[in-house]
Parts: C-alpha cells; structure tokens; sequence
C-alpha cells in the first residue's frame, strides 16, 4: 500500500508537468514508456491470486474449446468437476455461471486455444496494454499534440497492477474502444461504428457513449456494427435466447465501492437503480455531444466516469477504461479518481489475513471521495479566481 501510495503521488506530479509543458524531448518519451514496460516484468512473475477473475477466463475458454456453453454450465456443479483444471478449481463465485458478454469469452477462447494458464493470459492484456501505447501515438500525431501524452496513460499505477499483475479484460475493452474513437476522429464511421459494438460486447459500459456517435455515423454503419454482436452471440445461444449467464445476479447482489448506488438502494430496486446509472451516462454523453459539437477523444472518459459513480460495483479495474482518453486537464478530476481509488486495494490484503469478503471500511471510500472532492472545489475556485485576478490586470 505504501509504494502504490507513493506511486500515485508521484504520478500525479508528472501529469502536472505533461499538462503543462507542450512539448517533451523525444528521448523522454523513449525513456519514459521503456520505464513503464520495465515495471510490467515484476507483476508479470506474480501469480494469479486465489480468487481472481482471471481464473473464470481460463475456465470460460476451457468450456468453449470443450464444446460446452459458459453461460450455462456452473463451475461448481458435481457433473462439471471433470472438466477442471489445477488452474480453474479456486475461481471465485464458483455457484454462477459466467457474466461476460461474447467479445470477451471468444479473446478468452482464442488465447486458451495457444496456452491454457493464466500467464498465458496475461500476456496477452499486456500485449494489448502495449497496442494502446502505438494507438495513443497515432492519435496524438494526428492531433498534432505531444507524444509525451501517452505517459499520462503509460505511467498509471492501475496498469501494472491491473493488467500485468492481475489480468483483466477490460484492457481489451479499452484498446477496441480507443480504435473506434481514432477511426471516429478520421471519419473512417463504419470503422468507428463497430468498433464500438465490439468494445460494447466485451463489457457493456461502452453503451453510454452511444450519443457522442449521433450524426457521426451513417444508419447503415450502426446496421453494421449490430449484425457483427448479434453475429458473437450465435454461438452462445440457448434455445434461441440470447445469453446474460450470472448478470442478473451481479446487478442484484455485488456490491462494492458504489456510494451513490448504496445511498439509493435502500428505497428502490437494485435493477432499477442499475439502469439510473446506464440513464446518467447516456445523459452525460447526450449533454458533451450537443455542449461540444468539436470531435476529441478525451470527452469518452466522462458518459463512462458518471455511468460507474453510480454503478453498484465500481472495482479498480473497471477504471482502465477511461485510461486512454485522459490527455488533457479536462479530465484531471478522473485523474485524481485513478489515484485515490488505490486505497481500495486494503481489502483484498484483509482477505489475506483471512478476513471474509465485506463492505469497504468507511475511511476507504472517504479517502477515495474526499480527494475527488477535494480536487473539483480546488478547480472550481481556480476557475471562478481567474476572472477576477484578470479583470484586475486589465484595471491595473
């Protein structure tokens, strides 16, 4: 805890000098992002813990290779111990069948068929980890804005932690992602369009960003990129129903690190209160698409920000979505959320101590929340002082 602490800190320094400075040596950028690979070395060793998520991706790519389908069998059904492996026997919430949308069972299923390990697997997030740096640079050249951006996203402790050390998938959702917004930027739209389906069928937060595509897409490209996810769910289809495994029971029982969900849930219901936070991204982004009509990447952070504040379940992990599009200083207050979310991670050192899986410590999410605060109170009096420090210039 104390050397994330200080990781965040010190990587809160230097976005303050990328944001203010428009232009870094080239080797600095050279240095900086064989810097960030080097840290990658030492969680890429880590084992997998106990009860990681990666565990349910070897198990789901197993199912696929073995005829079955993941959104039906239950991983600790007496009939299913069979198919186990040494890797797949302590994955968690081992009562529910999976919960991924077709994207990402098909990369589990496509990496599994190379190497069935959890190793395996996170060798390839890394590799996508590495394919959003060679994006990052193309968009920002083609933005003519300074490489050395590509820090910002390069040097974020969640990345090593998250990608390398723990493996998730949702680094894949955020490359596919990333892609659609840069064809957007070219109007390369069907492109753009799919892209898009194929990030929403990794995971679905992408699905509040759908009205910064309004106008920006032709009809048919949208027709596109919905015949491509119906086309991933084919194979998963049970008696022609399409197939939502355990997310139902995610949304109903999963809790952790949501406190607007946790104020609300007390006087409605969980599944409504989950679509209030799909309806406050959808607004977000409907309210960024008519505020400004100029296309930039960096506007995808915020409809996904707001979506997950108020999501019942907000874990570290699920922020490296946001983590390509925060480039500028209009995104600092999600910067700060990167950061301030790390203390988060004393839970899972209390369930080392053998502690069972419980509700945040209330210092945690005053922590995490209180800097977010903090940081918008700081910026909003920035904003409100530098009219009135310039208008005295001007009497002056």
């Amino acid at each position: 805890m104390a050397s994330l602490t200080l990781a965040g800190i010190v990587y809160l320094l230097a976005i303050r000098q990328f944001f203010a400075n428009p232009t870094f040596p080239r080797r600095v950028v050279v240095i900086g992002l064989v810097l960030a690979a080097v840290w990658h070395i030492g969680f890429l060793r880590v084992p997998a813990g106990a009860d990681d998520d990666i565990h349910r991706y070897v198990w789901d790519g197993r199912l696929q290779r073995l005829g079955y389908n993941p959104y039906i069998v239950v991983p600790s059904d007496p009939a299913a111990q069979g198919l186990h492996t040494a890797e797949t026997r302590n994955l968690n919430n081992p009562d529910l069948p999976s919960p991924y949308p077709p994207g990402a069972q098909l990369f589990f299923r496509a990496v599994t068929a190379i190497q069935e390990s959890t190793f395996a697997l996170k060798i390839a997030f890394v590799v996508c980890e590495f394919a959003i740096v060679f994006v990052l640079l193309d968009v920002l050249r083609y933005e003519r804005q300074g490489a050395h951006l590509v820090l910002a996203y390069a040097w974020n402790p969640l990345l090593a932690i998250e990608v390398a050390g723990r493996g998730h998938i949702d680094i894949v959702g955020a490359l596919v992602l990333l892609v659609s917004a840069a064809a957007l930027g070219r109007r390369w739209r069907a492109t753009a369009a799919v892209g898009l389906g194929l990030a929403i069928a990794v995971k679905l937060l992408p699905i509040v960003l759908l009205p910064l595509y309004w106008k920006r897409v032709r009809i048919r490209d949208a027709a596109l990129a919905v015949a491509v996810v119906g086309l991933l769910y084919v194979p998963f289809l049970n008696h022609g129903r399409i197939p939502i495994g355990s997310l139902g029971t995610y949304v109903q029982n999963f809790r952790f690190n949501g406190p607007v969900f946790a104020m609300l849930d007390q006087v409605a219901p969980p599944q409504l209160l989950a679509g209030l936070a799909v309806v406050v991204g959808l607004v977000t982004a409907t309210w960024l698409r008519s505020a400004a009509p100029e296309w930039s990447p960096d506007i995808f952070a915020w409809p996904m920000a707001a979506c997950l504040l108020c999501a019942p379940a907000v874990f570290p992990w699920y922020l490296l979505w946001l983590l390509p599009f925060l480039r500028s200083a209009s995104t600092l207050l999600i910067i700060v959320w990167t950061v301030s979310i790390i203390p988060t991670y004393v839970m899972w050192h209390l369930r080392t101590l053998g502690r069972p899986w419980g509700p945040l410590p209330g210092w945690v999410m005053l922590l995490e929340y209180g800097c977010v605060a903090i940081a918008a109170a700081i910026i909003a009096l920035r904003r409100i002082n530098r009219p009135v420090a310039l208008q005295c210039s001007v009497d002056r």
